[in-house]
């Protein structure tokens, strides 16, 4: 089961999760950004200020020609989470509509020519849309972290074998969706 409220304790990091993993501008990289997003206890903290400080070490036109040649040519390093396991499978979309409908039910329009399981859009959803109140939000969100586990292992693994700077937002993304998953326990 989701924990709600520790995940919306958490909507600031979505936020920099979202705009972290759009394409660099200069407003991205703001120092106050990183701290009003992670508190010392977050459980991506470590990995947000490791990235950080990595990409501190660039200059904005090489952290823009690193995200192009990470994400926009390197086929592992997809930010469509659903591509990995799908690739162009009808399964893919029917789960590309499961999404869409269910970003609509809490209100975010899709943003015209994106598909639902872009990276950068499923954070902004999490940061953005009002589901604090639904009842059924925790039952509704099961797809979308099943979708996230799924295609940030693989985004993780890949960025890893790059060395990519990338490689521990997306590390601090899971675990931060990891601590908001409570485990269900068995009675005997």
């Amino acid at each position: 089961m989701i924990d709600i409220a520790k995940l919306y304790d958490y909507k600031n990091s979505f936020g920099f999760f979202a705009s972290q993993l759009m394409y660099p501008e200069k407003r991205d990289f703001h120092p106050a950004f990183l701290k009003e997003s992670f508190a010392a206890d977050h459980p991506a903290y470590e990995d947000a200020h490791a990235y950080w400080n990595r990409m501190h070490e660039l200059s904005l036109d090489e952290i823009q020609e690193q995200y192009t040649e990470t994400f926009d040519f390197q086929k592992d390093c997809a930010l469509y989470m659903t591509y990995f396991k799908f690739e162009d499978a009808k399964e893919r979309g029917q789960m590309l509509l499961r999404m869409k409908i269910l970003y609509e039910m809490f209100g975010l329009e899709m943003p015209e020519g994106e598909l639902p399981d872009y990276l950068p859009l499923m954070c902004e959803f999490l940061y953005a849309a009002e589901w604090m109140k639904e009842r059924k939000a925790p039952e509704n969100f099961r797809l979308l972290f099943a979708i996230f586990e799924d295609g940030t292992y693989h985004l993780v693994q890949a960025l890893e074998k790059l060395d990519s700077p990338y490689r521990y937002l997306v590390q601090g993304l899971r675990r931060t969706l990891r601590a908001c998953v409570e485990q269900e326990t068995v009675n005997p």
